[in-house]
């Protein structure tokens, strides 16, 4: 609920006089600020509103959330908040910034950039690349991995506070009927029951942080030509202390939303990569499901006030809702194992199968060139000599793929692995990882000639493989005739062989 009138300082703030221009000011507004666009400077106005989770209801606390803001961001988007600007009253009754006067209000002062480098807008124009992600998906886990730990209270008592939170959230709007509500509600709590123990291990082992707290698009831009976090959770220190996973969840949440199940699998995949966090790879779905249900009565709210399109914000709080629902949905663990010789696109087929596997954000890739890379202590596209391909290393990527695979499904989630597999013994050890697990298993072995091989071999740019054409000559040598697995025409095109899979 708004607690003060700041239609005079929003008009001051909207004056192209204020800022020495004559026209060409723009504002914004989201459930909780006014953004005023002018010249090269961007104005956040905090409104003065009082809801379960956030508290603007004085100048003063405005002012402090504000030096919040400018302190927090200042890392993650270094250029980007220029500090604080309070608004004053003069001695004639007018505003002015920064004068001797007492204090109306403050707003963040920041550099103007374009909106359509917000991640949101790129989404709608289609220019989130997966080499973009995939920048954003690391810049994430650096973040993460200098976010400071909190060990206040378990991580099950963490996340039940955010039920709390989204529960008060919901009696502050009309658009849902209490018993679906009241159903929802229970839902989360069953599953926060089911999940208690892994939460609480993940907050003793240093996973619950002080995060960003409000990780979707809309708070990720390009600055510099590189993905940028901005515009975190201040208000509000018990939102953003949370588990890491719970943090990212909330744009893999937003991508899934918008349609881009194949990035917020994308996502997932690097950032796992990066961190080696697969023990909380099966909250996800849960994770993704509050961050569902915060969009929901966040927007519910935002449909209640004044002046706004309850109608269309109604039907978007509802769609969140509906996805709560789904994301909270049991899925079996399945693992798909996929083989074949270098060239024949593993990866691919990979990449574009794994968001179509188990619940969102889909199945985690567990491909055996990233483990080899991880192994040696480089990057994913660092090449590595002929001695890190030795049988003894070899064997130990395949034991490390199987291990990682037999975790993840125990734990409910779903698999994809990624690796030649011409060895029976690696075959045999990662059906044996879904035997150990309970868990669906099927093998892929993808055939194509060797002429298309070499030539996408040849071809290959970027990626982690180090497979060249005479790495290819020996396993063609070596060719295995023996696969027990389905076998599928590589050589077509990789919907069809990605829908072919899938169906099954």
């Amino acid at each position: 609920m708004m607690t003060d009138d700041q239609s005079g300082t929003i008009t001051f703030l909207a004056d192209p006089a204020t800022h020495g221009m004559t026209n060409g000011v723009d504002v914004m507004e989201t459930h909780i600020s006014v953004i005023v666009l002018a010249g090269d400077r961007a104005y956040k106005l905090k409104k003065a509103l009082k809801l379960p989770y956030v508290d603007f209801s004085t100048a003063a606390i405005r002012e402090e959330a504000c030096r919040k803001e400018v302190s927090l961001n200042g890392e993650t988007a270094p250029g980007l908040y220029l500090g604080v600007r309070r608004i004053t009253r003069a001695s004639d009754g007018t505003l002015e910034f920064d004068g001797d006067g007492p204090l109306v209000d403050s707003v963040v002062e920041m550099t103007r950039f374009e909106q359509e480098q917000l991640f949101d807008r790129m989404a709608v124009a289609d220019r989130l690349t997966p080499e973009l992600m995939t920048a954003t998906a690391r810049m994430i886990a650096v973040y993460h991995s200098k976010a400071p730990a909190v060990s206040v209270g378990g991580g099950a008592e963490n996340i039940g506070a955010v039920l709390d939170i989204n529960d008060a959230g919901f009696a502050t709007s009309q658009v849902f009927d209490p018993a679906a509500v009241g159903s929802l509600s229970e839902a989360f709590r069953s599953k926060l029951r089911r999940h208690a123990p892994l939460l609480d291990r993940r907050a003793v082992a240093g996973r619950v942080r002080r995060c960003h707290g409000d990780l979707h698009l809309r708070n990720i831009c390009l600055l510099d030509g590189r993905p940028c976090l901005f515009d975190c959770i201040e208000f509000n220190a018990q939102i953003a202390t949370v588990d890491v996973l719970y943090d990212l969840a909330f744009l893999l949440m937003d991508l899934w939303h918008r349609g881009f199940p194949d990035l917020a699998n994308l996502v997932m995949n690097r950032y796992l990569d990066e961190t080696d966090d697969e023990d909380g790879f099966c909250l996800l779905p849960f994770f993704m499901a509050i961050r569902a249900q915060v969009r929901a009565h966040v927007t519910a709210t935002q449909a209640e006030e004044d002046g706004q399109d309850r109608s269309r914000l109604a039907e978007e709080a509802k769609s969140y809702f509906d996805l709560a629902h789904a994301l909270l949905e049991d899925r079996p663990a399945c693992l798909i194992a996929i083989g074949g010789l270098s060239g024949s696109g593993k990866t691919t087929v990979a990449e574009r199968l794994a968001s179509q596997i188990g619940a969102p954000p889909g199945a985690r890739i567990i491909e055996s060139d990233r483990i080899r890379k991880a192994l040696h202590g480089v990057s994913a596209e660092t090449r590595l000599p002929a001695a890190a391909y030795n049988p003894d290393v070899s064997k130990a990527v395949y034991q490390e793929m199987a291990r990682r695979a037999e975790l993840i499904l125990t734990e409910g989630g779903s698999v994809v692995a990624d690796a030649v597999f011409d060895n029976p013994a690696n075959r045999h050890l990662i059906e044996a990882a879904a035997t150990n697990a309970g868990a669906d298993f099927r093998g892929i072995w993808l055939d194509a000639d060797p002429a298309l091989l070499l030539q996408r071999v040849r071809n290959r740019v970027g990626g982690p493989s180090d497979a060249d054409a005479n790495v290819l000559a020996g396993q063609l040598a070596r060719k295995p005739t023996d696969i027990t697995w389905r076998h599928v025409d590589a050589s077509m095109p990789l919907e069809e062989i990605v829908t072919a899979i899938a169906r099954r």
